[in-house]
C-alpha cells in the first residue's frame, strides 16, 4: 500500500475505472454474442440492429480508450462479416 496521499487516491480512483472498464468489455461481449447469435438464426432485421448496436459501442469504448481502436476494428469487421454471411445464406 502507498504511505502518499495521492498515491491512495489514485489507488482508488484507479478502482473505481477498472471497474467501470470491466463492466463496459462485458457488455461489449454481450453485444457480439447477440450478433453470432441472431446470425446463426437467420434473423435478417434482427441482424441489423444488433449489428448497428454493437457498432455504436464498440465505437464508444474505443473513443473512452477502454479497448485499442485496432480491437474495435476487429470486432466490428468480425461481426458484419458474420452478419452478411447469414444474410446471404438465407437469400
Amino acid at each position: 500500500m502507498a504511505n502518499i496521499k495521492s498515491m491512495k487516491k489514485d489507488l482508488r480512483r484507479n478502482e473505481k475505472a477498472r471497474v467501470g472498464n470491466q463492466s463496459v468489455k462485458s457488455a461489449l461481449k454481450t453485444y457480439i454474442k447477440k450478433v453470432r447469435a441472431t446470425a446463426s438464426a437467420g434473423q435478417a432485421e434482427t441482424v441489423k440492429a444488433a449489428v448497428t448496436t454493437a457498432q455504436k459501442m464498440l465505437d464508444k469504448a474505443a473513443q473512452r480508450g477502454i479497448i485499442h481502436k485496432n480491437q474495435a476494428a476487429r470486432r466490428k469487421s468480425r461481426a458484419m462479416k458474420a452478419a452478411h454471411k447469414a444474410l446471404a445464406a438465407k437469400s
